[in-house]
């Protein structure tokens, strides 16, 4: 088979990775708000995870088993996905009993849950439903084992689906052009030989390679945008393997996502298994407007819109959810707090303003927390006054010697140890309905 000079091999999965990626972006799918790139294990992951860094979306897999012929593995009947989810080739199927293609798929949906449990560890996937999901894999033969995978995703609800290969045999593509939304390949010959042949270096990927891909691209913020009826909301999402609990940070005063110091309070709770969310409260077009910084209405409904998608911003669903105010911010936090969302189980001020929305406090009712620098007298007093407001369970801590910023050496670690011990406390543990106290409970962890 003689290749043409755009098909030349590829020198390894990463080269793939990289050159796939470059045509994606001419799709323009960073600006794609719930885009999520994955992997087919094991080959497709490295080649997934060059083409999420670019487009700067979460990385995750499709885990699907092959159904090969007893007599002849390498010939496909087809292929199961999670869910249990199966595509099945009618014509290679026939050729055996059906009670063997049952005894096969059945031993199929063990190894699928192992290889979950192996590649995925305690880490769950992401909630793919309503998702824009970029399919990857090192290449295509027969296509079973991406159509099981196509049909996972239908099944979960994708909004759609782009498949993008390094290779594929051309009569094949162009039969998978029919079950996905787009197809980005960038060789398509008559005759695959085999995948591996496409490659200088096919050396085979591990376990442990996947996991490693999977857990770096976790620990890595995804820029990602928030959908609102004024526009687009840019937000930083991390999400620490096995998190068990999210933050929601609410910005004030004209700050935004990329605030040093709140930046700094997330990384100290991602660290303790806390997802975080930074989210700006304005679009790129109301950020100039001074005046809107102090619209608590405004931003407490942009708090409230964030917390309606956080469970696909995380990719994680039903997390206790906090949220972390700081400045006027603080005040839309707990504005929004008052409505009680579902799974809202604490709120956390930082040098915030609670008074700005004194009206809404009496009807606050999860634990509540208000730091202020010691030497901020003027917020301070203000705080004292709303906290006797709260009905809820609450406490103020003063930062000695802190103002309002917190740029006292050691006084903004002093903030972030505050509300992770606040957070651990309320989102990992279960409140008492008296006295607004929580007790850990067991199966939960315990800290630092």
């Amino acid at each position: 088979m003689r290749r043409t000079r755009s098909q030349q091999r590829f020198r390894d999965r990463h080269d793939a990775g990289v050159r796939l990626a470059d045509r994606l972006r001419r799709l323009e799918l960073r600006s794609e708000p719930d885009l999520v790139v994955c992997g087919l294990p094991r080959g497709g992951v490295p080649v997934a995870a060059e083409i999420a860094a670019v487009l700067d979306a979460p990385l995750d897999i499709v885990v699907v088993r092959k159904l090969g012929l007893p007599w002849q593995p390498e010939l496909a009947i087809g292929a199961v996905g999670e869910g249990g989810v199966r595509a099945v080739n009618p014509e290679i199927a026939g050729l055996v009993a059906p009670q063997v293609v049952e005894r096969l798929t059945t031993a199929a949906v063990g190894e699928v849950e192992r290889r979950v449990q192996a590649w995925r560890g305690s880490a769950p996937g992401h909630l793919l439903g309503g998702h824009t999901v970029v399919l990857v894999d090192d290449g295509i033969a027969t296509g079973a084992t991406v159509r099981a995978a196509v049909a996972v995703l239908r099944a979960a609800g994708v909004r759609s689906v782009v498949l993008a290969v390094p290779v594929a045999v051309h009569e094949v593509a162009e039969r998978l052009r029919r079950e996905v939304d787009q197809l980005v390949c960038l060789a398509e010959p008559p005759e695959l030989g085999s995948v591996g042949s496409w490659y200088e270096d096919f050396e085979q990927v591990t376990d442990d390679e996947v996991r490693v891909l999977l857990e770096r691209r976790r620990q890595e913020p995804s820029e990602v945008v928030v959908d609102s009826p004024a526009g687009p909301l840019p937000a930083l999402v991390s999400v620490p393997r096995g998190a068990a609990g999210v933050v929601l940070f609410a910005h004030g005063s004209g700050s935004s996502r990329h605030s040093p110091r709140n930046q700094a309070v997330a990384s100290r709770l991602q660290r303790a298994g806390f997802a975080t969310v930074l989210a700006d409260l304005l679009t790129g077009s109301e950020a100039p407007d001074r005046r809107l910084v102090f619209d608590i209405g405004l931003l407490a409904d942009r708090v409230l819109t964030i917390t309606d998608q956080v469970a696909s911003l995380t990719g994680v669903p039903d997390l206790p959810l906090g949220y972390f105010g700081a400045s006027t911010g603080a005040a839309a936090a707990l504005r929004a707090a008052a409505t009680r969302p579902r799974h809202l189980r604490a709120v956390v001020s930082r040098g915030g303003r609670p008074d700005l929305a004194a009206e809404h406090l009496p009807n606050v009712q999860v634990p509540t927390l208000l730091i202020v620098g010691g030497d901020d007298s003027q917020v301070l007093a203000l705080n004292r006054a709303a906290r006797r407001r709260l009905r809820c369970h609450s406490d103020l801590q003063v930062v000695p010697g802190a103002t309002h910023l917190f740029e006292e050496p050691g006084a903004l670690e002093r903030v972030a140890e505050l509300a992770d011990v606040w957070f651990e406390r309320y989102l990992f543990g279960q409140p008492d309905d008296r006295t607004g106290v929580a007790h850990r409970r067991h199966d939960q962890r315990t800290g630092p």
